[in-house]
């Protein structure tokens, strides 16, 4: 097995070192580590030639700040691996994780492992990609980097550039190419939440973008999925005063609990438009209220 690893690098002097020295620590015959500084302003191409001089089995690229999306496919562009995977700099694996799971790839065109305090998969198999889709709830772990792939699902797939949540409009790409996925409960991939990134960041529009992956990716909508959707559209439109571009829908409660279901319940009574502005209407008294 050959795997390579692309890790983008923009402005992580702090934790660039910890995130290369837990992917080196990984036993994987043939690894290649692609270090992509996206024109860093800092000492971090510096830092990534460093890596370069110490391990044979690290390549840089070098070049203009493009975003995250530009840089992955950079890394993607090179990749001589069968097998490709993502790491983001500020984040760092587990030992012997790689190891561990080239074991499962054979047939498999991906395999999901779990994430450290933050999401547990069962250990599962999937031929049918709407059923892993929907019934792994895919859709909430769109994440690039807790995945290994076969490196040829992105001959016709990159990631666009220009566009946050990026994994969201990716992901349901890939899954048109593969035919085996599975998810293991093995191996841990350590996030490091960032109060400067995206997800924490976020804007109306940020969210509409989201919003907009979900709604294009062709991929099966469930009750459940759909709820999920709706809390995307009623920050949309608290936060940028859009109207609404979710389908009306009604949504069976059966499988829904607590808050989720409460909501359902008043969106089958007076739709999504009038559930958006209630909520806002809400949010708007109780920020006033403080």
């Amino acid at each position: 097995m050959k795997l390579s690893v692309v890790i983008p690098v923009y402005r992580v002097e702090a934790t660039l070192d910890r995130c290369v020295e837990s992917v080196l620590r990984q036993h994987v015959d043939g690894m290649e580590v692609i270090l992509v500084d996206d024109g860093s302003p800092d000492n971090c191409p510096a830092m990534c030639d460093e890596w370069a001089r110490k391990s044979p089995h690290v390549r840089v690229i070098h070049k203009t700040n493009g975003g995250l999306s530009d840089a992955r496919n950079a890394g993607i562009d090179i990749a001589q691996g069968e097998y490709i995977t993502f790491v983001d700099s500020d984040d760092w694996l587990s030992d012997n994780v790689y190891e561990a799971l080239s074991h499962m790839m054979g047939d498999n065109d991906i395999v999901e492992y779990s994430i450290a305090d933050r999401l547990t998969l069962a250990d599962h198999s999937y031929t049918d990609m709407n059923e892993y889709w929907i019934g792994s709830q895919a859709y909430t772990h769109t994440y690039a980097w807790n995945k290994l792939y076969r490196r040829s699902l992105f001959d016709n797939v990159r990631y666009p550039v220009g566009r946050v949540f990026e994994d969201a409009f990716t992901l349901p790409q890939l899954l048109r190419y593969a035919k085996r996925i599975v998810t293991t409960s093995q191996g841990y991939y350590h996030y490091t939440d960032n109060p400067k990134g995206i997800t924490a960041t976020a804007t109306g529009l940020h969210l509409r973008d989201l919003l907009e992956a979900h709604l294009t990716n062709g991929m099966p909508i469930d009750d459940c999925y759909y709820m999920h959707l709706v809390n995307i559209q009623i920050d949309v439109c608290q936060m940028t005063n859009a109207s609404v571009s979710l389908p009306a829908r009604k949504v069976r409660t059966t499988k829904l609990k607590g808050k989720a279901r409460a909501k359902a319940i008043l969106l089958n009574i007076f739709g999504i438009n009038a559930l958006c502005k209630a909520t806002s209407f809400i949010h708007h008294v109780s920020r006033v209220s403080r």
